[in-house]
């Protein structure tokens, strides 16, 4: 399903312009480079619509919104529209706050997002089904995401992952799960935002987003697995480094062997 995505990336090294949370811009930067892109790290209103114009592909990430980032988000997705240029959206918090519940209703109100990534209380929220979400963690038990999932899908016209103990990826046809990664994952701070790199990086090359979530989301589930069952992995400390090393030295034969993706049946 997903062979040869890892290598396309990798050839064709897209530039990817980030507006992004400043508590993991650098985890971001690095995490683009190890998979195989090119990354751009500014929020500055005067150059976003310039600097856009030259990527291949724009991550919005609401972790740390002030007012002049939030009008640069708008501003950079409103250009990469026009360019036909895809848009990870990350709404890393969304119901934590009135001001990150407005400040996405805006964003997907002005600009055509490709894919948004986001946690189980997150995607829950957006899809109108409610949820909880502590600081910018998800709270509380989804037995179904499936359907918010599908219906947010449908709602906003993108194709939506939803991060857990397995990714669940959908564009409203169809319904896959990623099984790969690692709970370690989920004990260093940052890993959200990275995927969200991650899957921008696979979505400049490959317009099919749900495939190129798949395999986006896949690939850095194998290398947190590969991370942390190395010996020189004592805890999260030495596994964010390890996670780095791993992605960056992951191979379309070592994908092909540990990638687990089902597709399901459609909600």
């Amino acid at each position: 399903m997903i062979d040869g995505l890892l290598e396309r990336v990798r050839r064709q090294k897209p530039l990817i312009h980030h507006i992004t949370n400043q508590v993991t811009i650098n985890d971001c930067a690095n995490i683009t480079l190890c998979t195989g892109g090119l990354p751009v790290m500014t929020h500055a209103l005067g150059e976003v619509e310039e600097m856009v114009a030259s990527s291949d592909a724009l991550v919005i990430n609401i972790g740390t919104p002030t007012p002049d980032q939030i009008d640069a988000m708008v501003a950079a997705g409103k250009k990469a529209n026009e360019l036909k240029i895809p848009v990870v959206l990350d709404p890393v918090g969304l119901g934590a706050t009135a001001l990150r519940t407005d400040v996405i209703s805006r964003i997907v109100d002005s600009v055509e997002v490709a894919v948004i990534k986001g946690n189980a209380g997150e995607i829950s929220i957006l899809a109108g089904y409610g949820g909880s979400v502590k600081g910018v963690e998800s709270v509380g038990r989804y037995e179904n995401i499936e359907q918010p999932s599908c219906d947010a899908a449908r709602k906003y016209g993108c194709t939506v992952v939803v991060t857990g103990a397995a990714d669940i990826i959908t564009d409203g046809k169809r319904l896959l799960r990623i099984c790969n990664g690692d709970a370690m994952m989920g004990r260093v701070v940052g890993t959200g935002c990275m995927s969200a790199s991650v899957l921008a990086c696979f979505a400049a090359v490959e317009g099919d987003r749900a495939l190129s979530s798949a395999a986006a989301m896949a690939c850095f589930g194998i290398a947190g697995e590969l991370a942390a069952k190395r010996e020189d992995v004592k805890g999260p400390g030495t596994f964010k480094p390890a996670l780095m090393d791993e992605m960056y030295n992951l191979s379309e034969d070592v994908v092909k062997r540990y990638a687990r993706i089902e597709e399901v049946a459609l909600i």
